[in-house]
């Protein structure tokens, strides 16, 4: 656990999880969060959507935040500015997600060690279908 930058872990954590919450989900399809959200979905992993802005995507209702996610959660893929990375960062830890995935162009040192503090993996600055494509 910690800060991750090995590929090889990288690849670890996308073979174990199953469950996705994607913090910032558009349902707006010109943006990056709704074709990213639509392969992982294509790839057959369990999205949950996190969204107060929107009732649902891809026929899948969106809960207003992490703690109104039912079940575990694999990975919280943030699709959000910095400043709001710490909010999701604590929030993921009370839910006890596996790892935090801060996409591309998202970088937050802070929130990163206090989520690694807290045992969870975390992943910046890379696309998590890019990632997963390339495998």
């Amino acid at each position: 656990m910690g800060i991750i930058t090995d590929h090889g872990a990288i690849v670890n954590i996308l073979r174990d999880a199953r469950t996705i919450a994607v913090v910032g989900l558009s349902d707006r399809p010109e943006r990056d969060s709704f074709g990213v959200a639509r392969y992982l979905l294509s790839q057959k992993y369990t999205i949950i959507p996190v969204n107060p802005l929107i009732p649902s995507v891809f026929g899948l209702p969106a809960v207003p935040d992490l703690e109104h996610v039912h079940g575990s959660v694999d990975i919280v893929d943030i699709f959000r500015r910095p400043e709001f990375v710490p909010e999701i960062v604590e929030s993921a830890i009370r839910i006890h997600a596996g790892t935090v995935w801060m996409q591309a162009g998202i970088v937050h040192q802070e929130a990163a060690e206090r989520a690694s503090a807290a045992g969870l993996n975390v992943i910046m600055d890379r696309c998590i279908m890019v990632e997963h494509r390339f495998r």
